[in-house]
């Protein structure tokens, strides 16, 4: 089985818990692809009924439109549930996000949800986080050189994200670093120090958030709870 098949296996377990009604967050990326494709799948033979989106980028807000699923604006209310795909995913399933470039969407989102699910095939899970990927961190275009020197204080070895001749553009008009973690990092004292340094919007850390995750190996899908 291929890493797509994977990731639709672990997607189409996750979106067995949406319920009718249920207000969802739409994740980004290609497994939580496979979940918005599924949840319109189900709106449209009759499965569901009354779900609504709220999508954590403009791509994901576009698929979601185009399968049938309406979509509205984050706002205060909280969300049944979310769905998105990880990075990396440790054993208590404290996560990175953001090699897609929607981190700060997904944590806005995503905080808000009752339960948030994670979606992933298994090369995603590490032992500690910084295993395999990089750490995303969102900053602000204005003076983001100087951001790059702060956050050089803290995490010595990255670089800003730069497909091409130009930077990398979130929705929401921001660049990316991206960082090396170094092992034995603390990781929850790595994000407090990252969130005060200015000119840093957020972290593609995403601790404590997830209540499960499906995971898909060629064997199966496992479903994995905070150990």
């Amino acid at each position: 089985m291929d890493l797509e098949a994977l990731k639709r296996e672990a997607a189409l377990r996750a979106v067995a818990l949406v319920r009718s009604g249920d207000r969802v967050g739409l994740g980004t990326g290609s497994t939580a692809k496979y979940a918005i494709l599924e949840i319109g799948r189900k709106l449209a033979a009759g499965e569901l009924t009354g779900v609504v989106g709220v999508a954590t980028s403009e791509a994901s807000d576009t698929l979601a439109r185009q399968v049938g699923i309406p979509v509205e604006p984050l706002d205060p209310r909280p969300l049944d549930i979310a769905i998105d795909g990880a990075d990396e995913i440790a054993p208590n399933l404290d996560l990175i996000k953001g090699l897609g470039g929607a981190l700060l969407r997904e944590k806005l989102t995503e905080v808000q949800a009752r339960r948030f699910i994670v979606i992933a095939d298994h090369t995603k899970l590490v032992e500690h986080i910084g295993e395999k990927s990089a750490l995303p961190i969102e900053i602000a275009r204005f003076g983001f050189l100087s951001t790059i020197e702060r956050l050089r204080a803290v995490l010595p070895s990255g670089r800003l994200r730069q497909p091409g001749a130009q930077p990398y553009v979130t929705d929401n008009g921001n660049y990316i670093f991206d960082a090396q973690i170094p092992a034995g990092t603390d990781i929850a004292a790595l994000e407090r120090q990252l969130k005060g340094t200015l000119g840093v919007v957020d972290t593609g850390l995403f601790l404590g958030m997830a209540e499960r995750a499906f995971v898909a190996a060629p064997d199966g899908v496992t479903e994995l709870t905070p150990r």
